[in-house]
């Protein structure tokens, strides 16, 4: 597979990118066993990732793996449970043809009704019980502003702009592997901010030393103090 414009992000860094828990992700993404009536029940991932199978060190996914678990930490995050996400997505799939569907821009339109059906598929529930409450959640979920920061081109998701109306900081495949950068520059958060560290939290010294403004080096310290927190 060629790695060059896939991405690649160790699972405890795209956990900290999407607001989840590092054991919660490779539950997701490497599926888990569990009791159930006396016996062993696996529940298989949610999807196949981009990177399975490759010969890479550590646990790694890809960028389009990264933009659905953002999906799906969002999810969890209001409640709906892994049943329904995984019919979610497994229904998504089938309609939409592709294999990362929750960032496919057709889901803003068409996603309330896979929802819907998913809850009936994964819960046995009635449709029509409850069914405003259930419209509510999903658009409580799925908003223009969630897609906001998102760029896509003629194969899907291309990059992301996680602060989206500054549109600073980029996660783009094609460069630097998909590492958030300064997108004006180029250079990894992670290193503007391990320099401000060592020259002693002095924003005008890193700004020289990489030759960019201090403004610059403000937001790439603050996003990865947010990463961070």
């Amino acid at each position: 597979m060629e790695l060059l414009g896939t991405g690649i992000y160790p699972l405890h860094l795209a956990a900290r990118l999407v607001g989840a828990e590092p054991r919660a992700v490779r539950r997701w993404l490497r599926g888990y066993a569990r009791n159930y009536k006396g016996g062993r029940v696996r529940s298989e991932p949610l999807w196949h990732t981009q990177l399975e199978g490759e010969d890479l060190p550590g646990e790694v996914v890809g960028f389009r793996d990264l933009l659905e678990l953002r999906m799906v930490a969002t999810f969890v995050r209001h409640g709906v449970d892994l049943k329904v996400i995984r019919a979610t997505v497994d229904a998504a799939t089938q309609d939409f043809g592709t294999n990362y569907p929750l960032t496919n821009q057709r889901f803003l339109t068409d996603g309330k009704r896979i929802f819907l059906d998913a809850i009936e598929q994964a819960t046995g529930e009635a449709r029509m019980i409850d069914l405003v409450r259930k419209q509510f959640v999903f658009s409580d979920i799925i908003k223009p502003a969630l897609y906001a920061g998102i760029e896509y081109g003629e194969n899907g998701a291309r990059r992301w702009f996680p602060e989206a109306r500054r549109k600073v900081i980029v996660l783009d495949p094609e460069m630097q592997f998909g590492t958030p950068i300064v997108a004006e520059a180029g250079i990894p958060t992670d290193t503007l901010h391990a320099a401000y560290l060592a020259e002693g939290s002095d924003r005008a010294m890193v700004a020289r030393i990489f030759d960019i403004t201090p403004r610059l080096v403000a937001a790439a310290v603050a996003f990865e103090e947010r990463l961070a927190a």
